[in-house]
C-alpha cells in the first residue's frame, strides 16, 4: 500500500490529508447528532405533561436542565406562553432557525471534500500524463520502464481520488438524511407545544 502511495506522486498528500478530515467530519457530526437527539423523547413527554398540567415554571426548568436545541426551542414557546398561537409559533420557528443553523457545521466541507478529490485525482492524471509524453519527447517512445512512472502515477491518483469521493459522498447523503429528520422531529415536537399553548 505504501508502495502505491509513493508512486502515486505528491498529490496523494492532499487525497490522504482529505480523507483523514472527511471522517474525522463524520465522526464528530455524527456524536453531535447523537447528542442532540439524546433524550428528545423523554424531553418531550415531561414537558408536554407539565404544559397539559399547566405547570409551565417546571417546564420551563426541565428544558433548561436539559439544554439541547430542542429544549431551546421548547423554552422560547414556553416563554411565549399567554400570546396568540400565530406569536408563539413564529417564537418557536425563530428559535428553531437559530437551533438547527450549527446542526449543518461541516456539511459543507464534506461536501466539497466529495466534490474535489476525484478533482485531485485528476489533476494526477494530467501530471502523470505529462511526465510521460515528457519522456516521449525527450527519448523518443521510450521503454515501458521509462513510460510507467507517468503512467502508473496518473492511474494511481485517479484511482485514490476516486476512492476517497465515492465513500464522502456516501456519507454526506447519510449524515444530510439524518440532518434532515432530526430537523422534522424538532418541529413536529414544538408544533405540538406550540398546540397546547395556544389553546
Amino acid at each position: 500500500m505504501m508502495e502505491y502511495f509513493i508512486q502515486g506522486g505528491p498529490l496523494m498528500w492532499p487525497i490522504l490529508l482529505c480523507s483523514v478530515l472527511a471522517f474525522g467530519i463524520f465522526l464528530e457530526r455524527l456524536w453531535s447528532f447523537f447528542r442532540v437527539n439524546r433524550g428528545s423523547r423523554e424531553l418531550v413527554k415531561e414537558v408536554e405533561d407539565l404544559v397539559a398540567k399547566q405547570r409551565i415554571d417546571e417546564a420551563t426548568i426541565v428544558c433548561q436542565r436539559y439544554g439541547t436545541p430542542l429544549a431551546h426551542i421548547l423554552l422560547a414557546a414556553l416563554r411565549a406562553k399567554g400570546r396568540s398561537r400565530d406569536q408563539i409559533k413564529t417564537a418557536v420557528e425563530e428559535a428553531g432557525s437559530r437551533e438547527s443553523a450549527p446542526l449543518e457545521r461541516y456539511l459543507g466541507l464534506l461536501g466539497t471534500i466529495a466534490t474535489i478529490s476525484p478533482l485531485l485525482g485528476l489533476l494526477g492524471t494530467v501530471l502523470g500524463m505529462i511526465e510521460a509524453f515528457t519522456v516521449i519527447a525527450t527519448q523518443g517512445m521510450g521503454t515501458p520502464a521509462t513510460l510507467g512512472g507517468g503512467i502508473s502515477e496518473a492511474l494511481i491518483t485517479t484511482a485514490a481520488g476516486l476512492s476517497v469521493a465515492i465513500p464522502v459522498l456516501l456519507l454526506h447523503k447519510y449524515l444530510s438524511s439524518r440532518l434532515d429528520s432530526i430537523v422534522l422531529e424538532m418541529e413536529a415536537s414544538s408544533l405540538r407545544l406550540v398546540d397546547l399553548l395556544g389553546d
